[in-house]
């Protein structure tokens, strides 16, 4: 095992062949990831942050007001760590990765893995790094997925556990939205070309179709509606949906979209387990779900339900124009909620140490 810096993002390799869910394996698996702050002697100030589909490790950078020096996480009291997941574009082993076998990119032909991946791969490095507890496990969409994931496989090693904008299974209607996508990738021919600028023009409309799943109709209203009445062409919300989209295609790949797409339809914790209330039924970390109300994507019924069968598990609705990315993008209220929640938590265990004393 070895590690490496480059700037401010770390590697992690790991030596020995990490075994997908599926019986598949990978060589070398590289981990990407990050750490801001200081390990204290105790070790019990380990802020891990799961990630969603296409953010990094840098979670500074894409959940400010809530992460940063002057906010809820900050490195002077915490120790956080955000890992790159398992085939996304940001340094972690993904499709545009070497093939030991053949000496090239993978493309097409890597793995296909799940969540459960995703959080095995977490947990090497977890391990690598020494952390055998974790102080706050938190994580939204997708990185809320992983973060269940690994409160359910890890049940002892999570303290607090907050879960934002997410699900115990990945619904219809959510791998409606993201095959929908697919269809549009794959409908660009070079997708199949084996080059990495392979299905950017797909990944451009996918990116477009995305947006309807995580904003609103009040967002676009609030944001694209025209002044100019006589208008017949040219509208903002075109333009918007454009930018957007050509915007992704600059920073990420088709390949890793596509294949993060597959893993978080495969999200289910009751896959292999008795049933998927019993699989919630044994997460021991105090637990916050929060729902963003008016939610396209994760409909707040995905959350109560969460709440209902996590034991103890505590709700909070946050009321937002942004819908699905009102977990990035309201971190006034969420420092409040979440803030309060780990205050009484505290408390809690407190009272319990006072208890069996």
């Amino acid at each position: 095992m070895s590690e490496h810096k480059n700037n401010e993002v770390s590697y992690y390799q790991h030596k020995s062949n990490f075994e997908l869910e599926n019986g598949k394996k990978i060589d070398n698996l590289q981990v990407a990831y990050q750490t801001f702050g200081k390990l204290n002697a105790e070790k019990n100030n380990v802020v891990w942050v799961c990630h969603a589909l296409t953010a990094n490790a840098d979670v500074m950078d894409w959940w400010p007001g809530l992460f940063g020096k002057n906010n809820l996480f900050n490195p002077n009291e915490h120790f956080i760590i955000c890992a790159n997941v398992l085939g996304s574009h940001y340094g972690s082993t993904n499709p545009l990765s070497k093939n030991s076998v053949t000496g090239q990119p993978y493309y097409l032909s890597f793995p296909s893995f799940t969540i459960r991946d995703m959080v095995a791969a977490h947990e090497v490095l977890a391990n690598y790094l020494g952390i055998k507890k974790i102080k706050v496990l938190i994580g939204g969409s997708l990185g809320g997925q992983q973060a269940l994931e690994w409160s359910i496989s890890q049940p002892n090693m999570i303290e607090n556990l907050i879960l934002l904008a997410t699900n115990a299974v990945h619904s219809p209607w959510g791998i409606a939205f993201n095959e929908s996508q697919r269809l549009a990738i794959s409908a660009d021919r070079t997708f199949y070309a084996n080059q990495p600028e392979g299905g950017l023009k797909g990944l451009k409309a996918a990116r477009s179709i995305a947006l309807l799943s995580y904003r609103t109709f009040s967002a676009y209203c609030n944001t694209q509606l025209e002044s100019d009445d006589d208008k017949v062409d040219n509208f903002r919300a075109s333009s918007y949906q454009n930018y957007q989209g050509e915007k992704l295609t600059k920073r990420y790949n088709a390949y890793s979209y596509y294949y993060l797409s597959k893993a978080m339809d495969s999200h289910n914790v009751g896959r292999n387990r008795p049933s998927i209330v019993e699989a919630l039924e044994s997460v021991k970390a105090n637990t916050l779900v929060v729902a963003v109300e008016n939610d396209l994507l994760f409909p707040l019924s995905e959350q109560q339900f969460l709440a209902n069968h996590i034991p103890d598990a505590s709700l909070a609705i946050v009321k937002s124009d942004y819908g699905h990315d009102g977990f990035l993008i309201e971190t006034d209220t969420l420092t409040n909620v979440i803030g309060n929640f780990l205050k009484e938590s505290k408390n809690k265990k407190v009272i319990r140490l006072q208890h069996t004393g």
